[in-house]
């Protein structure tokens, strides 16, 4: 509330004898970002008649939609210094009452996006997309393109009720937008396969033709109404696939090249969960292109191009829907995750080769091998915006190189698993400040800048995070200020899975390495170096729970340190839901002839009732003595074509876990 209606203790309609001065919290505190408003009591109930006087007013004038700006957490506040939940709350109740759509804004925090589902139909997942260029343009590339990390994290937070906000869509008009033409497609289908609203922020009235084009697309737009959000593959690349599954069985695919040359990309089937062959049609120029049995590549898609694609199964192919998927409802007091899934992960064992007898070589050096490190060239770090590579400074850098940017708003990335990670950049007058997201989530400002009497500070640890839950996190980091920022190395920090982290091998005295995984053993998915796979039984022997590496191989290795990976397998996409309550139930409808449950065993988990088209069929014991991710436990196939409902029901146990729910199809509608 503004200062002045505070001072003015103006009565309140319909609030016999309430005044706005009485309902303004006190001590007075800001309310808003830009402090330009008084918080309100709402324990007061005088503050909720104030905000519901103000939607009858809204209604009274045929006001449909609202925006609710500077919503905190987020609007960049979220260290609970400014909190608007309460706010929230009360315009939600007032209008949900009356009818009007009630939008949050912006950059909300994603530590509460089941609040923001729960009390608003639509949330801006990010800063404003125009980029204030005065009458240049209206946005640029670098605030399109900083949406696909974004739109990772929500994806899975948007579905009937609620919707994830990517601001005006301004792909109108050439002249006006600060895109290419390849950019303005782009950002099209982002928002389509995103389900997020299409706000135009064009004049309407100078739309071109090419604008036109894109905005009126009938299968584009059916995308977006279809309301399945799309997620990503990896986006450990600048080349990214996306899907969605749809109700009706087909999925929506789209190949992004955000990178900066023209690029082949390719879909492979198993990435999406699907088995067997598909039909393949161009949703842009609605062409058919045929059908696919195992993958489809589009070629030479432009730099910031992209190729948007509907997959339709053929008869006979599998369908993988995870946990997450709108399809799969929830009864009963269901989490995400919770600490009870377990992540796909791969540990290092660094193997030094020598040979005493010329003294070439330096033993490898003892490690417990839970710290990895990598270095800025890795290729699982993406970088968004204007960075460039500097090798060669000869200042002390991790590797002698470092990645840098000089544009507020550049950001880089990493998905790792683990429990801790650290970001270890340069200090120096030209460095300034970034912010530091973990897992969606605004948790640090961190500043570089050194003064000038302090030189410079290589290798500094500007940021680290320990104690997390071990799983797959999200480490993102924005420039904010300064001439630069730079990003020197990660340290990430890893269950421990094998028994030692360094082994030698001495040429003058050749023996096999053995190293026991202290996962169980059937969870190794294989041992590879630098992408090359080991063979098991020449290579490697897994015995129980130990590994042995042949002396033969390790002959063949060049003097020094080589790396050996250890993978390990994780839940269908390192995620589960998971409840603690017996009779609480998962629900799957599909169009199909068989269906299958799968996911995992462990030592506390128990009896699940299992349901087919409301028809109890079996109980499933899903206790075991060792956590093992994958299994099938339940499957009934010959089921007479067409649409039937698999139940899963918590019977005995301490929890309960659903990961993957998998069907045939004998004809996609």
């Amino acid at each position: 509330m503004g200062p002045d209606t505070y001072e003015a203790a103006l009565p309140i309609y319909g609030g016999d004898g309430c005044t706005t001065h009485d309902i303004v919290k006190q001590p007075l505190q800001q309310a808003d970002y830009w402090n330009i408003g008084y918080r309100i009591d709402f324990s007061n109930p005088c503050a909720q008649i104030y905000i519901d006087s103000i939607a009858d007013q809204l209604k009274a004038w045929g006001v449909d939609f609202v925006k609710f700006d500077s919503v905190t957490p987020g609007s960049g506040i979220s260290d609970g210094s400014l909190d608007a939940r309460d706010d929230v709350a009360a315009w939600s109740t007032a209008l949900r009452e009356r009818g009007i759509w009630f939008e949050l804004s912006w950059a909300l925090d994603i530590a509460y996006a089941d609040y923001w589902k729960e009390k608003a139909d639509g949330w801006r997942v990010d800063w404003d997309v125009e980029c204030y260029c005065g009458s240049d343009a209206l946005t640029q590339w670098a605030n399109i393109e900083r949406l696909f990390p974004k739109m990772a994290e929500w994806w899975r937070h948007a579905g009937p009720g609620g919707w994830n906000d990517l601001d005006s869509l301004n792909v109108g008009n050439g002249h006006m937008d600060g895109l290419t033409r390849d950019e303005r497609r782009t950002a099209t289908t982002l928002w389509a396969i995103s389900a997020a609203p299409m706000y135009i922020g064009n004049d309407m009235t100078q739309l071109d033709d090419f604008g036109l084009s894109l905005l009126t697309n009938r299968d584009v737009i059916a995308v977006q109404q279809n309301g399945a959000p799309a997620q990503p593959v990896s986006t450990a690349t600048n080349r990214q696939v996306w899907y969605a599954l749809n109700a009706d069985g087909t999925y929506t695919v789209a190949l992004f090249n955000l990178g900066r040359t023209d690029a082949d990309i390719t879909a492979n089937w198993s990435d999406i969960g699907l088995d067997g062959a598909a039909e393949v049609r161009d949703l842009w120029q609605g062409k058919k292109l045929g059908s696919f049995d195992t993958s489809f590549t589009g070629e030479d898609i432009p730099i910031h191009g992209v190729r948007l694609l509907q997959v339709t199964p053929k008869k006979g192919a599998q369908l993988t829907v995870n946990d997450d998927s709108l399809r799969v409802a929830y009864d009963g007091d269901w989490s995400r995750n919770g600490d009870r899934q377990v992540a796909a992960v791969t540990q290092p064992l660094t193997v030094a080769t020598i040979d005493s007898s010329t003294g070439e070589g330096e033993p490898a050096a003892p490690s417990d091998g839970r710290s990895v490190v990598l270095d800025d060239d890795d290729p699982g770090i993406v970088y968004s915006g204007s960075w460039s590579h500097s090798t060669n400074r000869g200042l002390g850098d991790h590797g002698d190189d470092v990645h840098y940017t000089e544009t507020n708003g550049d950001a880089f990335q990493y998905v790792f698993q683990g429990t801790g990670i650290d970001f270890v950049t340069e200090t120096h007058e030209s460095q300034g400040t970034a912010e530091v997201y973990l897992d969606g989530a605004l948790v640090q400002t961190v500043d570089a800048h050194l003064d000038p009497s302090a030189g410079r500070g290589v290798q500094q640890t500007l940021y680290s995070a320990s104690g997390l839950a071990n799983g797959s996190h999200t480490l993102r980091i924005v420039k904010t200020s300064g001439s630069y920022m730079l990003l020197d190395r990660l340290n990430v920090t890893v269950e421990s899975l094998l028994s030692t982290g360094s082994a030698t091998f001495d040429r003058a005295a050749p023996a096999d390495l053995t190293v026991d995984v202290l996962r169980a053993p059937s969870e190794l998915t294989g041992v590879s170096h630098d992408g090359t796979p080991l063979t098991e039984g020449t290579d490697f022997v897994l015995d129980g729970s130990s590994v042995t590496i042949s002396a033969a191989y390790l002959a063949a290795l060049p003097i020094g340190q080589i790396s050996l990976e250890f993978s390990f397998r994780g839940d269908h996409h390192d995620d589960v839901h998971a409840t603690t309550t017996d009779g609480d139930f998962a629900t799957f409808t599909f169009t199909g002839t068989a269906v299958s449950w799968i996911g995992a065993v462990a030592p506390d988990q128990g009896l699940v009732h299992v349901y087919v088209d409301g028809a109890f069929v079996q109980t499933v014991d899903t206790h075991a003595d060792a956590r093992l991710v994958g299994q099938e436990l339940f499957t009934a196939d010959g089921l007479k074509n067409g649409d039937h409902t698999v139940t899963v029901v918590k019977a005995s146990g301490e929890v309960m876990r659903s990961d993957v729910l998998a069907y045939t199809v004998k004809k996609v509608k």
